[in-house]
Formats: C-alpha cells, sequence, structure tokens
C-alpha cells in the first residue's frame, strides 16, 4: 500500500516521540466533554468553557505527549493561536461530526460540514483523525467503508497522514456494549476490513472484554491477533477506563505490537468536576504525571510506528514528480 509518501512520513514523525512511538492525548471530545462539565447544548456559556477546559489541558499536558488529538470547533486553532500548543507537539485534528446518527443497531458516521482534510491540511496540523462506528454485519457497513475511502484518499491527495478511530458497538439494541467473544471478533474484523483502504494509523478499542477475561496472557494473545489483522500501525485508545486498569491495558498492548496510544479521559477526566485553581493542581501534578507515566511505558514497550518499513533510496529528481495538489 503506498500510502507512506514524503508528507505522510513527517506527519508520522511530528506525532511521535523521538523513537517513533506515539504518546498522544485525546482531547477532540464534544458532546461527552459537554456532558462531563455539565453544560447545556444551547448555553452560551458552553463555548468559552469547552475552549477554556481543552486550553487548560494543553498547557498543562502537552510537555508530556508526543502529540495532541484537537476538535475544529472548540479546541484546534483556539490552542495554536493561544500558544498553549507548543511548535514541537504534534497536532491531529478531527473531521467528524460529533456523535452518530441512524439507528443504534446501524449507525452512521458524517463528516463535519464545511470542513475537510484539505482545511486540516492548510492549517499546519500533523495529521487527520476520522472516528467511525462500525460493526461489519451491520446494514450500514458499506457506507462506513465508503467514507474512510473518501477520507484516505483526500489523505493521500493532500499528502497527510489518516488515524482511523474505529467505535464497536452490539447490533442488539438491548445491549450497550459489545462483550465476550463478540467484542474481540467484531474489533478484529472491522481492523482487517478497514485498514486496507488506505488508513495509516489504526485507533482501536482493547480487543476483549477485560471484565469478562482477567488473564494477563490472554489480553496480549488478543492484541498480537490485533496486530496481525491491522494492514498498519495501532494505537490504543483508553475508552474512559480507569487510569491504572488502561496502564496494564498498554502493558499488553505494546507487548504485543502496539505503536501506542491515544489517551483521553482516563488521563483527565476527574479535572472535568473541579474549577479554578483545584483543576489547574489536578492537571499539573495527577494527569501530567498520568502522561507522563503513558510515554515512558509507550517508548520503552511499543513498536515504532516504521516498524517493517523498508529504506527507500530517494532520487535527487523526486521533487519534480512530486504533486502540487
Amino acid at each position: 500500500m503506498d500510502t507512506r509518501s514524503i508528507g505522510k512520513i513527517r506527519g508520522l514523525q511530528q506525532c511521535a516521540t523521538q523513537h517513533g512511538k506515539f504518546a498522544i492525548l485525546a482531547l477532540d471530545h464534544r458532546n461527552n466533554l459537554r456532558n462531563l462539565l455539565h453544560l447545556q447544548e444551547q448555553s452560551p456559556d458552553t463555548d468559552v468553557e469547552m475552549t477554556a477546559f481543552k486550553f487548560d489541558v494543553v498547557r498543562a499536558l502537552a510537555k508530556n505527549c508526543s502529540a495532541i488529538l484537537l476538535d475544529p470547533v472548540y479546541g484546534a486553532a483556539q490552542n495554536v493561536f493561544s500558544a498553549a500548543l507548543p511548535g514541537n507537539c504534534g497536532l491531529l485534528v478531527a473531521v467528524e461530526e460529533t456523535g452518530y446518527t441512524g439507528a443504534p443497531a446501524a449507525r452512521e458516521s458524517q463528516l463535519l460540514p464545511e470542513w475537510g482534510v484539505a482545511k486540516v491540511k492548510r492549517m499546519g496540523a500533523s495529521a487527520v483523525k476520522l472516528l467511525v462506528y462500525y460493526h461489519p454485519d451491520s446494514s450500514t457497513h458499506t457506507h462506513i467503508e465508503d467514507l474512510v475511502r473518501r477520507v484516505a484518499q483526500d489523505c493521500q491527495t493532500q499528502d497527510i497522514p489518516l488515524f482511523l478511530e474505529v467505535l464497536s458497538y452490539p447490533l442488539d439494541a438491548g445491549k450497550k456494549k459489545l462483550e465476550g467473544n463478540e467484542r474481540s471478533d467484531v474489533i478484529l474484523r472491522s481492523a482487517a476490513i478497514l485498514t486496507p483502504l488506505g488508513v495509516d494509523v489504526l485507533k482501536a478499542e482493547f480487543p476483549l472484554d477485560i471484565y469478562a477475561e482477567k488473564d494477563f496472557q490472554k489480553w496480549e494473545v488478543a492484541c498480537q491477533e490485533l496486530t496481525r489483522a491491522s494492514a498498519t500501525p495501532w494505537i490504543l485508545l483508553s475508552a474512559s477506563v480507569e487510569f491504572e486498569v488502561f496502564m496494564q491495558q498498554v502493558t499488553a498492548a505494546c507487548r504485543a505490537g502496539a505503536a501506542g496510544v491515544a489517551a483521553g479521559r482516563a488521563v483527565w477526566k476527574e479535572a472535568t468536576d473541579l474549577k479554578g485553581i483545584e483543576r489547574t493542581r489536578f492537571l499539573q501534578d495527577v494527569a501530567c504525571q498520568r502522561m507522563g507515566r503513558l510515554t515512558a511505558l509507550v517508548d520503552a514497550l511499543a513498536a515504532p510506528w516504521f516498524a517493517g518499513m523498508e529504506p527507500t533510496r530517494i532520487n535527487q529528481d523526486w521533487y519534480k514528480k512530486y504533486p502540487e495538489k
């Protein structure tokens, strides 16, 4: 798959540690964060509060991560203009609309109106992130696959890497989430189907129901299966689990071939219940320490994103054939 072009390689380098591992702080939340902050959707204070929270988190934690994932509504431009996001920290920007449309058992993901890959590239971001709700047996699976292909092609045109986040869900309307073997099966099949569509990095859920299976060795085996199923490097998302549980998951994932993490609420969730100096202290102390521990663990155990990438000899005339757009 010829997706690792010059611009994509550079973007991946900007998102990784100096050892080529991903220690990404996820902060592109919109509806979930609004609920955590107890804000009304139509409140005049919502925009201010959402932006202020993201600013506080970025300012406190940017030094301890390799990149930060932000949304274009409340976080990306605001943190660049404010200089809260330092120039040596990678920036991933989301392109999808928050949430999903359609029935709970036939979910559809949508792109954010008047936003897209070209604008993400133009603003100077390192990478594009697309989140999709996906079940390979859902009636909407072809819609989601087409969406991934379309965004991947835009990323290829703009020469910017694509991080694809895949969130699974049950087809049984009576269940809130996948459990047991069904969870593993759907996550592995989704990786096998979606990653060959032009994805550069898969942002994946833990491929096993940790509440049904306590054996750590089986956690590693499940992650090894995901490494084999994915056609691209993959990183583990935190999915709002408790921080110490996430550290165990990260250990299993990285030992099994994961290229790192994208950690969100597991790192900063408690800060949403705090204000003023209490929030600042929590972020600068507890959350900062958590992100530092994750980054150190990833650097020690994860596979570099370029593992298995064959070196390419660059011809001195490469720039003549490099597309303008």
